[in-house]
């Protein structure tokens, strides 16, 4: 079996490294000059890209901002999974929120603005806690903008004046006084199969995705259950095949939908070490037909970013359950350029092991490491 990914990052990589065992070719397409890549040494393989597409038994995303002239050739051959609605829905907060309206799926009070003079009438209808997001390109905090007062609102404006609202229009939220962030990984086969993993818990800092733990603590039956529910609606609604992430907020006993993200996800990669099977596997094994794997946890995993900084000891790998996912990338500020996955038989062994590997870290880098891991020590 072959599959097409159409971007060549480090998801593809991993896709491939999920497939091999299976027997599944990955290649990878460099979006940026339409090139089929080897998705771990990004060599240009020599087969064009339409060549590729005709050998391939499915075509899949790794990202969703795939220029859209491609999807629309992937998505005549009938190979392409997710379909391109869920793709664009990906791509576009409008298109997402009109959808999870669409479904009655809770999320969070909004509006979209065109134009700034909108701004106004959003503070009257939603409050003066506002976060602005832009529609279309924003991802780890960039493209969105916070109002905290309506004070601040003449400076605001004045700091989006720039941007040509009427092409990548802002979806302004309602600040929501969450209790935390969770994510919810699931996969659907063209079946109707379906499976879930167990809810994860995501710390942030500056808008960027720092540590997962997942099973999340304090997660009884029914706010699993009602995450299923959520994916199961979302994903039968979409037609939807492969792996989707459904970020979440939780507020008290309720969940609403943050993101929707149709693809694998970095708070899915803990389930490299701490599943049976990976979410990397089961999105292949989706979009191949083939039977979907167990989702089950092996025991309490923290998965731990990497970002903006290579200067670390691989010691780290001596700290039992620990796993490196180096990307091989060049350093760049706020880059993911790898991953460290932690698997461990309780949350106090995990706290233990995630205090230890700070000691082989800069932990200017990790802000939220050892807070986590004194929370798990207990």
């Amino acid at each position: 079996m072959r599959v097409v990914v159409y971007g060549a990052g480090q998801l593809a990589q991993m896709m491939y490294l999920a497939g091999s065992p299976l027997g599944i070719d990955v290649q990878a397409v460099d979006v940026n000059s339409d090139t089929v890549v080897h998705p771990v040494s990004k060599t240009p393989l020599d087969i064009p890209l339409d060549e590729a597409i005709e050998g391939a038994d499915a075509l899949t995303v790794e990202f969703e901002h795939v220029p859209e002239r491609l999807l629309e050739v992937a998505a005549q051959t009938n190979k392409l999974m997710p379909n391109i609605q869920s793709i664009l829905v990906g791509a576009d907060r409008v298109r997402e929120k009109q959808l999870l309206q669409s479904m009655d799926v809770a999320n969070c009070e909004h509006q979209v603005v065109t134009h700034l003079d909108q701004l106004d009438a959003c503070v009257d209808a939603l409050g003066n806690k506002l976060i602005l997001k832009a529609s279309r390109d924003g991802y780890d905090g960039y493209g969105q903008w916070r109002l905290s007062d309506e004070s601040e609102l003449p400076d605001l404006k004045k700091s989006l004046q720039g941007l040509d609202l009427e092409a990548v229009p802002l979806v302004v939220e309602k600040m929501v006084n969450f209790d935390r962030e969770l994510s919810l990984i699931g996969v659907r086969n063209a079946k109707g199969d379906i499976r879930t993993y167990p809810l994860a818990e995501n710390l942030h800092h500056q808008g960027q995705l720092h540590v997962s733990v997942a099973p999340a603590t304090n997660v009884d039956s029914e706010l699993q259950e009602q995450a299923h529910t959520i994916f199961t609606k979302l994903a039968e609604g979409m037609d939807y095949v492969g792996v989707l992430a459904v970020e979440l907020f939780q507020v008290s006993n309720t969940l609403l939908v943050n993101e929707l993200a149709p693809r694998v996800h970095n708070s899915g990669h803990w389930s490299q070490s701490g599943a049976v099977t990976s979410q990397f596997e089961n999105h292949l094994r989706a979009v191949c037909g083939l039977p979907l794997g167990d989702t089950s946890p092996l025991g309490p995993s923290a998965m731990v970013n990497i970002i903006g900084c290579s200067s670390f000891s691989r010691e780290l790998l001596s700290i039992d359950g620990s796993h490196l996912h180096w990307y091989g990338k060049s350093v760049r500020e706020k880059r993911k350029m790898g991953h460290i996955n932690v698997t461990t038989q309780s949350y106090q062994q995990l706290g233990e092991k995630l205090m230890a590997l700070g000691q082989y870290l800069p932990l200017e880098y990790f802000p939220k490491l050892v807070a986590e891991a004194t929370r798990l020590k207990g």
